[in-house]
């Protein structure tokens, strides 16, 4: 598949956030703090059936309501509900989505069965990106974005850092920041049930940006 489809993850000017909390405190709180806060020049979504505004943003209740179609959704919602979540965003034309749910394989038959439910949906839309699900999400200094759980913005670099490990990510985010290094991308990849290694290595081989590629690499 055209590796330009990736810019709908890494390069969106609309980003919706499915499944927000008012919790400032929740994975999905952190996430729609860190797109408003971290610089982020697009507009945000909030998306939640159940409140009206967070933040100050207002809610909309599905990805159909949405006023402008958005590039990026961002799943938050807890995993039953992904399949569903997924649906909604192909049939209103979104086609890149990071989930940072988790639930699925890493815990066991059940959530494995449910992980091919997600992929299962994902392939019903053409052109539609998934990374995830179980990941931190991506930061992208340059742009400004900070589509992720994780803390503050590091600084522009021209290493781009992908990862399996959302652990991992937070820790080399941390001495990162202590040693003044920046990033051209940050990448944690999660279960990859579609975008892998191979797809990103692929984009960023022609990111301007990047001049290298570090990995961690947990199983193939």
């Amino acid at each position: 598949m055209d590796i330009q489809t990736l810019d709908k993850i890494f390069k969106p000017q609309r980003i919706a956030v499915l499944g927000v909390s008012p919790n400032p405190k929740s994975v999905s709180g952190r996430i729609l703090a860190n797109l408003v806060g971290g610089g982020f020049r697009g507009v945000v979504y909030p998306v939640s059936p159940s409140l009206e505004a967070v933040m100050g943003i207002p809610c909309f209740p599905d990805a159909a309501a949405l006023p402008k179609t958005p590039d990026l959704g961002i799943i938050c919602a807890p995993a039953a509900q992904v399949p569903g979540l997924i649906r909604g965003c192909g049939e209103a034309g979104v086609r890149g989505l990071i989930i940072v749910s988790a639930g699925f394989r890493e815990t066991g038959p059940d959530g494995l069965a449910l992980e091919a439910s997600v992929l299962a949906e994902a392939r019903r839309f053409e052109g539609l990106r998934v990374l995830g699900p179980n990941c931190l999400g991506i930061i992208s200094p340059g742009l400004p974005i900070n589509a992720s759980f994780a803390g503050a913005m590091p600084r522009p670099g021209h290493v781009a850092f992908v990862s399996q490990s959302g652990a991992l990510c937070t820790s080399v985010l941390d001495w990162a920041a202590e040693e003044k290094l920046g990033f051209s991308h940050f990448i944690s990849t999660g279960n990859m049930i579609d975008v892998d290694f191979g797809d990103l290595i692929d984009y960023l081989g022609e990111d301007e940006s990047t001049k290298s590629i570090l990995l961690y690499i947990e199983s193939i």
